[in-house]
């Protein structure tokens, strides 16, 4: 729709919304309409943050060959482990940004007065900058530190997922974290627009319903799509781009499928991968070759299907520190199967069973000097209904002394815990 299209339809027609006076402006009107009427007087986003920064918790997202680490307020790792049996474990890594004291000192005390935004599939998503430097020499650069900017972006079901990583200029990276702690903040919060009704008398034999109008309130609809919205209801709202516009509520909290390095789609709020990369992460997970790493704090966990459980601390003078806490032996684990659960369930409303928990023995860990007997573990394998189908969280518990319980939850199992059998076996599913 053209400006003479907008001038003749003004001419033509008498609408009682005054707002068509500013037809196009109207989302973004709507956008900050709230923020700007009232003051907002509670923390900081530095202050909303920094409950993930204090609890050394860190993001990870596996792809096919790197692994990506950020430890929010500490570092952002870019790192690959070549493991062969018997041998020591070669790691390939880059820090792409570290935070320093001084750094992390200033995040306390600068505060944005205009909150930058970034465009996420067609939508400007408000969003929190904290810079990391300091980073690996890059060749490339005359040996200039790498660096990275970590984007924190609200979104109230988020686990701190990491949804993006993206290399800008050489060496210079943009990580997109999904976390909820930015939300009480309401200029971090996405909010759609409500759509008006537009009602108008025809004068001088004009159509009742002028066809430019028609094409204006599909122009509109795509404008004012809300951010992060699912593609069900995108095929909704194609059904009814021929129909008058209907009233939404204001500001709801809706999302949409996100194109994460312009290959598999991650849709926010469900766990939906292509199906070609489903398929290889189960394939190298069920061979032992994709392995699940997660814990906070000193000591951190590998747990590697049908291979072993480790226990291991990464010093940069000393090297890696590394615990067996055990290892798979099928025979050992059909004995400890025929004696415990290794499989358990939980009805669903319609009273069918569904597969909740499997249970692996893993034995013949590293001897305890407590117990002067090997390390063993129970592996409880987990679904986790997530975001970002590389959300992983692992913890471990020492219900007596050297014989833990290590927690594993993960996307990636949730396609193949109803594939288990009498003894917990896991298969890739037909």
């Amino acid at each position: 729709m053209d400006l003479s299209a907008v001038i003749y339809f003004c001419r033509s027609y008498i609408c009682t919304n005054i707002f068509i006076l500013s037809v196009y402006c109207r989302s973004l009107f709507f956008f900050f309409l709230k923020d700007d009427m009232k003051e907002y007087s509670g923390p900081s986003p530095a202050e909303l943050l920094e409950p993930l920064f204090k609890q050394s918790s860190c993001s990870y997202r596996i792809e096919s060959y790197w692994t990506y680490e950020v430890c929010h307020g500490k570092h952002v790792r870019q790192y690959h482990e070549d493991k062969e049996t018997g041998q020591k474990i070669n790691i390939q890594e880059y820090y792409l940004g570290t935070m320093k004291k001084k750094d992390s000192d200033f995040l306390k005390l600068s505060v944005c007065s205009q909150v930058p935004t970034k465009n996420i599939e067609g939508q400007l998503t408000p969003y929190y900058p904290v810079e990391m430097g300091h980073g690996t020499q890059c060749s490339l650069r005359q040996n200039k530190p790498r660096f990275t900017t970590v984007l924190y972006v609200c979104h109230p079901e988020a686990k701190h997922e990491i949804l993006t990583i993206a290399e800008v200029i050489t060496c210079q990276y943009e990580v997109v974290v999904l976390t909820p702690l930015l939300c009480p903040h309401p200029k971090y919060r996405f909010k759609s627009s409500p759509v008006n009704d537009i009602f108008c008398q025809a004068l001088g034999g004009s159509p009742l319903r002028p066809q430019s109008l028609s094409q204006l309130d599909r122009e509109q609809e795509e404008l004012l799509k809300p951010s992060f919205s699912s593609s069900s209801e995108r095929d909704q709202r194609g059904s009814r781009e021929d129909t008058p516009p209907v009233k939404e509520e204001a500001y709801t909290s809706t999302h949409k499928p996100l194109t994460v390095g312009g290959q598999a789609q991650v849709t926010v709020g469900t766990t939906h991968i292509s199906r070609l990369t489903d398929e290889q992460l189960i394939k190298e997970f069920l061979s032992g070759s994709y392995c699940l790493h997660g814990g906070v704090g000193w000591w951190k966990y590998e747990f590697c299907y049908g291979k072993h459980v480790h226990q291991y601390h990464e010093d940069k003078e000393q090297g890696k520190n590394i615990v067996v806490v055990g290892s798979w032996n099928t025979e050992d684990h059909i004995n400890w199967a025929k004696k415990n659960v290794a499989r358990s369930y939980h009805l669903k409303d319609d009273g069918a069973q569904k597969v909740k928990v499997v249970s692996h023995f893993y034995g013949h860990g590293d001897v305890c000097d407590l117990t002067g007997k090997p390390r063993q573990v129970i592996v409880k394998l987990k679904c986790k209904e997530s975001e970002s189908p590389h959300a992983v969280t692992v913890y471990m518990l020492e219900p007596q002394t050297c014989q833990y319980v290590l927690g594993v939850e993960s996307p990636v199992i949730c396609k193949i815990l109803d594939t288990a059998d009498e003894n917990g076996f896991l298969s890739i599913p037909s």
